[in-house]
């Protein structure tokens, strides 16, 4: 791990997948939500090995990984080898990556106990295999929100393990819109701990056959949808002012759509009747000095997005400024936001004039590291 001291590049947004492992770490007791491995009975055909997670009788999403799409092994997707996924990232001239879940992009149970017994054992087996990095691969905490006291011991634990941040579903989540003041415990805790709250794309719909459309065992995996508008509600009902110390971000949701929500937000300012009054809600009297077109709506809000290395970030940046823009490479995942080099992308557009590289070194560095609170 010596290479990592002359590195300083942040993978904001990667991946595990999680396996066999993750689960030990449940108690004996909690056997009965202990997720089992399952194949079709009917694979199609021409596509590789396909299996699930099997939990409360539903499946849920364990998809069988190729190295040569990924770009990785089932050692570095499972963190079956910590040391391995740091060679990698020795390779890939990054010194921290941030690891998102892959199973938990979507909710996989509507018991209670069920949802605390899976995001506890997620918490404490990554937290031990991301203790094994020497703090070069950092961690979201799972909270188990349909139970808002065991959510905020998690927490709790979480910060006192290594945690950067909670992850967070953009849309319904618990039964519960996100302003909700269901979630006001949750945001106290993350405020007094200054931890980052971060809304990865995916949906806190629980992900069970009657909640489906298409057959899809993954069930109601919004990509991009509701991201652009948790921002609007998270600026409007005023969460950045009444949580002041927490940092919000908006994770592989791309930053395209800042200008338009921002331009959104001013509007509905112009035309309070359309907020109703509400000492939630945001006016511009809430506003700072100079503050009134919204130019600098992230860095005042503490609100960080990630973007993707393609988008017209000259545009982006003019309404977004450089301070709060960060990029991640979707690591292990294989989808349109996988930017494995991502570094070099960047440096490409530094290079023809399209952005500058005071910029970039902030989307690659400061940025990210502020987010998280490295």
């Amino acid at each position: 791990m010596a290479a990592a001291t002359t590195l300083t590049t942040i993978d904001a947004d990667t991946h595990i997948d999680e396996t066999e492992d993750t689960w030990e770490y449940m108690a004996s007791s909690e056997a009965q939500f202990k997720p089992v491995v399952g194949y079709p009975s009917n694979p199609s055909p021409g596509r590789a090995t396909q299996r699930f997670w099997v939990i409360d009788g539903d499946r849920q999403p364990r998809l069988h990984r190729e190295d040569s799409r990924t770009m990785t092994t089932v050692e570095t997707r499972e963190l079956l080898d910590v040391e391995a996924r740091l060679r990698d990232m020795d390779e890939l001239s990054v010194r921290t990556q941030i690891i998102y879940p892959t199973l938990f992009l979507v909710q996989p149970t509507t018991k209670v106990e069920g949802d605390v017994a899976l995001k506890r054992a997620y918490n404490r087996w990554l937290g031990d295999r991301c203790a094994e990095s020497e703090g070069r691969l950092g961690w979201l905490c799972l909270p188990p929100l349909m139970d808002m006291d065991e959510a905020v011991k998690e927490v709790r634990w979480a910060k006192d393990h290594g945690a950067v941040g909670i992850f967070k579903k953009g849309n319904r989540e618990a039964d519960h819109n996100f302003t909700d003041e269901y979630f006001d415990p949750l945001w106290e805790a993350a405020n007094e701990l200054e931890m980052a709250v971060c809304m990865h794309i995916g949906s806190g719909i629980p992900n069970i056959r009657e909640n489906r459309t298409d057959g899809d065992f993954r069930g109601p995996r919004v990509p991009f949808a509701y991201l652009p508008e948790t921002f609007t509600s998270l600026v409007l009902n005023k969460l950045p002012h009444r949580y002041p110390n927490i940092r919000w971000g908006f994770i592989e949701a791309a930053a395209g759509w800042i200008p338009h929500e921002l331009y959104q937000i001013r509007r509905r300012l112009d035309h309070p009747g359309s907020l109703g009054p509400s000492p939630r809600t945001l006016t511009y009297a809430d506003l700072p000095d100079g503050f009134d077109t919204l130019h600098d709506t992230l860095r005042e809000l503490n609100i960080f997005v990630t973007c993707l290395v393609d988008e017209d970030l000259p545009y982006i940046l003019k309404f977004a400024g450089e301070d709060n823009i960060l990029v991640g490479s979707d690591y292990t995942h294989a989808d349109q936001s996988q930017e494995r080099h991502f570094q070099e992308a960047l440096q490409a557009r530094v290079n023809a004039g399209e952005v500058s590289q005071q910029a970039v070194d902030k989307i690659l560095c400061d940025n990210p590291k502020r987010l998280y609170g490295l």
